[in-house]
């Protein structure tokens, strides 16, 4: 049985933890603001070419963050955000993403482009400041910076999944036609643009070709059912602005290999990934192992999924709210925390 990651526990881990610094960011928000979102750990021998979030450690040989130029982030989130350390081959940062990391970076960063601002809250090795702000040792220094990535990465985490479950629970509304070897999706859009189709892991492996016809909608979900899934289809017409309207929701999926370009966004946080080809679109998984990269053309739909999540949902475990209340009162919580924090210093 799959949790949804905020729990009681979670809960009051979060409340005993330092503040965070601003609001995490939650839901679809968060399918806007990243290209890539590893819950767990990231090990990566390619690319992303929109803002990358690693809430654990960051493995793997050479790897390069914010190639190209996303949408500005409303919330302010730098290029690369890693909770945990920085391990392996040298990282490169490019086009002035900047970086928070709130382990070591052991592996070393090349800071590429404009000026950047890299945060660690432990320490750096083999990097080059040049033009650049690098500031380490913050957890020493400044507490209150590790605890905001800790509580970001909490927060989200739980998010993600409970966006998945959310999704796993809508009723399907649209077409899927499976002709031969081509799977063809018939969006028919409700009142506010969302179309919703249904399929299983084992159907979707059985095609090799996917085409959609989206006919206006702002957002549609593909809920895919199955625990072990395989990506390996082409789609008819490329995959360019797929991303930005189509989210597939793998809410039981606990292992995803990804061989073939893939067009949509991608929700699987509790799978164990691996890809060897480029998503054009968000992103999100528990872990991943990347051999593939990942392309802009992240979520811009207007779709924000209901508070209460639906009676009825298919991915298991016991759904709870992914309310903004729950939020902002943690975050009231933590801001009594900072004040009293405060105090003390002064005092």
């Amino acid at each position: 049985m799959k949790k949804t990651g905020f729990m009681v526990s979670a809960s009051l881990a979060l409340l005993a933890a330092a503040p965070a610094y601003a609001s995490p960011v939650t839901g679809t928000d968060a399918l806007r603001e990243w290209n890539l979102i590893v819950l767990g750990d990231l090990s990566s021998s390619s690319e992303v070419e929109g803002r990358t979030f690693v809430g654990g450690d960051l493995t793997g040989t050479s790897s390069s963050y914010q190639i190209s130029t996303p949408a500005t982030s409303a919330t302010g989130q730098a290029g690369l955000t890693v909770v945990g350390n920085v391990t392996g081959g040298i990282k490169n940062l490019n086009n002035g993403s900047g970086a928070l990391v709130g382990g070591n970076v052991e592996s070393g960063f090349n800071l590429n482009g404009a000026a950047q601002t890299v945060k660690v809250g432990g320490t750096i090795s083999n990097t080059n400041i040049n033009q650049n702000s690098v500031q380490s040792g913050l957890a020493t220094s400044d507490p209150g910076f590790a605890s905001s990535l800790a509580t970001q990465g909490t927060v989200l985490a739980g998010s993600m999944k409970q966006l998945s479950t959310n999704l796993s629970g809508l009723a399907a509304n649209s077409d899927m036609v499976i002709s031969g070897n081509r799977a063809t999706f018939n969006a028919s859009p409700d009142a506010n643009g969302l179309a919703v189709f249904s399929i299983s892991a084992a159907d979707l492996d059985k095609v090799g070709e996917i085409a959609f016809n989206l006919n206006g909608a702002d957002t549609a979900i593909v809920n895919v059912s199955g625990s072990t899934v395989s990506l390996n289809d082409n789609f008819l017409g490329g995959t360019a602005n797929l991303g930005e309207h189509v989210i597939w929701n793998f809410g039981d999926a606990q292992s995803l290999d990804l061989t073939n370009s893939w067009g949509g966004s991608v929700l699987a946080p509790w799978a164990d990934a691996t890809t060897a080809n480029y998503i054009q679109g968000s992103a999100v998984f528990g872990n991943l192992t990347q051999n593939g990269e990942m392309h802009l053309g992240t979520y811009t739909g207007g779709y924000t999924p209901p508070i209460d999540p639906p009676t009825g949902s298919s991915s298991g475990g016991t759904p709870v709210p992914e309310a903004p209340g729950w939020t902002l009162f943690l975050l009231g919580i933590a801001g009594v925390l900072l004040g009293r924090r405060l105090i003390r210093k002064t005092a």
